[in-house]
């Protein structure tokens, strides 16, 4: 079953679509990192301003590393015993989509722990964009059913994987790598 989905779900990815799927924090409305096309699909979904960048899910820090200028030592620490699901924003971001990378040149990033994403990941060779599974503004929703039809209508492919959780999850961590390399804490 895993595989079926995971192949079904790659494919959508790798020809432009937008994917709506479980990740190791909240559902997720996701897209190739590298495609401004399938990113700005993403915005129009969200109804969000373009301006708001959003955050990538890679599978490990070598992958990290082509997307980034620099991994400091102290994101590397973070990133080696993570207590809870983290994405750090870091500044020098490169090779994607340039709407996807915020004004300042960041851009936020999580190495991800769900089994299902990270061979996701593997199989495209991409990082995949992961933004919540609502109309900007609104509640994330903490469970698949608690998703809008609106959400689920407007995206390519909803991921067949986990739909029947009834535990409701809850957003990642966020933290900013600053250039001179302190940390601030945006999210706990």
């Amino acid at each position: 079953m895993i595989n079926t989905e995971l192949k079904k779900t790659a494919a959508i990815l790798l020809s432009g679509g937008i994917i709506l799927y479980p990740t190791d924090t909240i559902w997720g409305i996701g897209c190739d990192g590298s495609s401004p096309e399938s990113v700005q699909n993403i915005y129009r979904i969200k109804q969000r301003d373009d301006r708001k960048s959003m955050l990538v899910l890679v599978d490990g820090i070598p992958m990290l590393e082509q997307y980034i200028d620099n991994i400091p030592p102290q994101a590397l620490e973070l990133l080696k015993a993570p207590v809870k699901p983290t994405t750090i924003i870091y500044p020098g971001a490169r090779n994607l989509a340039e709407n996807l990378i915020a004004y300042d040149g960041s851009i936020g990033i999580r190495v991800t722990s769900d089994p299902f994403c990270k061979q996701l990941i593997e199989i495209c060779g991409k990082p995949i964009v992961s933004t919540s599974a609502n109309i900007s503004g609104d509640q994330a929703p903490g469970i698949f059913r608690e998703i809008k039809a609106e959400i689920r209508n407007g995206v390519d492919y909803v991921v067949n994987w986990r739909q029947d959780e009834t535990a409701p999850s809850k957003p990642s961590a966020i933290l900013k790598l600053e250039a001179d390399g302190t940390i601030i804490t945006l999210r706990p």
